[in-house]
């Protein structure tokens, strides 16, 4: 195996992309533990990583703004030049991304054969559309191809002593102590293909906080938080909503602390299921590479539901079923899943 002194990982895409490449990270350094690590990362995921113990340096990539256009690129170019690696692991490949490790001078480059793949010094066939396993896989097999060996594939999320106390003091604030139960909702996701109906939420919240005896937290990114709001309208229970007003790292505390988390397929299952918590992840669209077998929350214990609409062809949000493949999944399914997790815990 070839000795890399200074090795950059890098994974510019969404939160929960990021929270399965960590075990690349573990990976790494245990197989190169004197070596200079650095991950480069977009501004939203940097929570995700930051704090982590195998890392010496998380380097902000931000396309839209910093970044931005080609004086931008010229600028992170020149940054990551400068700190002379001599290994660029590339889990998600873009052309930018591609051209900045060209042009940085990194010796070896390594990702899958897509979006300018000749400017890479080693390449995997890109075969991720066919889902035909984990994303954590597919990052682990770049690694592989470098001959770097590695015992365990789990995700990891380091939690952050204020982050803690914050969560600490919200759930104190609202009554919530350490007997209690905590089940967290999630209406929000990506793309509307995405996002179960916001009235089943509600319903689901309902059940939940009558017959289970459980708080109900509410949770969203800002720009959903209509979502989390329509969801607390259509209860008839009393919910917490924390939507809009906690960060990643926030997030995370507030999951470590959960007995059950229930969302959409979206970066958060991701966060949760490495903490161990367990996860209802709810899925629809029809297409290999958006499958619960790629995408699916990878704890043991967690679980999703995916309903085939029988649909030949997914048109994804401009969808001319509206939306049936969410729509068969109904309360009952998800209560019947949580009864068994809530129950032995």
């Amino acid at each position: 195996m070839t000795n890399y002194n200074r090795i950059l990982i890098i994974r510019t895409d969404k939160i929960g992309d990021v929270v399965l490449s960590t075990p690349v990270i573990t990976a790494l350094r245990s197989n190169y533990p004197e070596s200079f690590i650095a991950i480069m990362v977009a501004p939203e995921a940097r929570e995700i990583v930051e704090g982590n113990p195998y890392l010496d340096e998380v380097i902000v990539f931000d396309k839209n703004r910093t970044h931005k256009g080609f004086f931008g690129t010229f600028r992170i170019t020149r940054e990551i030049k400068n700190r002379h690696f001599d290994l660029a692991v590339i889990l998600h490949t873009t052309n930018r991304i591609n051209l900045i490790t060209f042009f940085a001078g990194i010796k070896k480059r390594i990702g899958y054969d897509r979006r300018l793949s000749f400017l890479l010094t080693d390449k995997l066939k890109d075969t991720k559309y066919l889902g035909k396993k984990h994303e954590v896989e597919y990052n682990l097999d770049i690694i592989k191809k470098l001959g770097i060996e590695f015992s365990s594939p789990k995700p990891f999320i380091p939690l952050k002593d204020d982050s803690e106390k914050y969560i600490e003091d919200i759930l104190r604030k609202n009554g919530i102590t350490e007997k209690d139960k905590i089940v967290v909702l999630h209406p929000g996701a990506s793309c509307v293909s995405k996002r179960w109906p916001f009235e089943r939420f509600s319903e689901l919240a309902d059940i939940l906080a009558r017959d289970f005896l459980v708080k109900i937290i509410i949770v969203a990114s800002k720009d959903q938080k209509n979502l989390a709001d329509l969801t607390l309208v259509n209860m008839k229970e009393k919910a917490i909503n924390l939507a809009g007003i906690v960060s990643i790292s926030q997030l995370a505390s507030l999951l470590r602390r959960a007995s059950l988390f229930i969302s959409n397929d979206s970066g958060p299952v991701h966060i949760a299921s490495a903490l161990d918590t367990p996860v209802i992840s709810i899925f629809g669209r029809k297409q290999a590479g958006l499958s619960p077998k790629r995408w699916r929350p990878f704890g043991a214990q967690d679980k999703f539901l995916h309903k085939d609409a029988g649909c030949i062809e997914c048109h994804a949000h401009n969808c001319v079923k509206n939306f049936i493949c969410l729509k068969t999944i109904t309360v009952n399914d998800v209560i019947d899943m949580a009864k068994s997790i809530l129950n032995s815990r």
